[in-house]
């Protein structure tokens, strides 16, 4: 039992440490509406380029 206590505090302690050298950590979770602006959009796909395309009218 006293294992399991002793890896609990050095892998929390080592998680602590790893953290506090991360730099800016946002640990916020999931962003909605004006916070989820700031971010830059994620790129856009092939599928979905190749989905628009298909979509578009033909000359």
């Amino acid at each position: 039992m006293w294992k399991i206590a002793l890896a609990f505090v050095a892998f929390a302690g080592l998680a602590i440490f790893i953290l506090s050298r991360g730099g800016d950590i946002d640990m916020g979770g999931e962003k909605h509406g004006s916070e989820a602006a700031q971010e830059a959009p994620p790129p856009a796909s092939a599928a979905s380029a190749a989905a628009s395309a298909a979509s578009a009218p033909a000359r």
